[in-house]
């Protein structure tokens, strides 16, 4: 029999998905996130189909092992995606994240800036004072690291011009914001 991590891990990585991080609560909670590996043609992004995916097979592979759960939640692990091991930082290194060791260094535990490989460890490269400074770190020394998240508010654009003139619902409109519908306006 195995146990209920290794079992997770198995399942999720046998299916092509790369295991974030698992959380069990002591109310029987089993949390599970997980994302693509890097360079996956179906994309960068984990979506509901994936999780459903990965949901029923960890669900029949939980209870052919006998690991009891109560509930099951399987998801991405979000925009501020936690880096856990050597290939996480491998994976997002020249990315901005937010780090926190667990000992401060000259009275500073927080920091939020470019990771990149620094030898045998990791730096990551921060403004203070309108200057560039550098922390070399290694893993043992952070208490948690996260990708600073990105958001494209530019994403969707309307393809026409604000001002031009197009035919809706048998009327010319000015694209003045007025919704039209059936030819009336609302």
């Amino acid at each position: 029999m195995l146990s209920w991590q290794t079992a997770v891990e198995r399942t999720v990585t046998g299916l092509g998905y790369d295991l974030v991080d698992t959380e069990r609560t002591p109310g029987g909670l089993l949390r599970v996130y997980l994302d693509r590996v890097a360079g996956d043609p179906a994309g960068e992004f984990i979506t509901v189909d994936d999780c459903e995916k990965v949901t029923r097979q960890l669900q029949h592979v939980l209870e052919v092992e006998g690991c009891a759960y109560e509930r099951l939640e399987v998801s991405s692990p979000g925009l501020d995606r936690p880096l856990k091991r050597v290939a996480d930082y491998e994976r997002f290194a020249g990315t901005e994240i937010d780090l926190t060791l667990k000992v401060p260094f000259k009275g500073r535990k927080k920091y939020r800036g470019v990771l990149s490989a620094q030898g045998e460890g990791w730096r990551v490269v921060f403004s203070d004072a309108g200057a560039d400074q550098a922390l070399d770190f290694s893993l043992n020394e952070v208490r948690e690291a996260r990708l600073v998240p990105v958001v494209d508010f530019k994403g969707r654009r309307f393809s026409e011009p604000e001002n031009a003139v197009s035919e809706v619902g048998g009327q010319e409109s000015q694209g003045s914001g007025d919704e039209v519908d059936g030819g009336r306006n609302q």
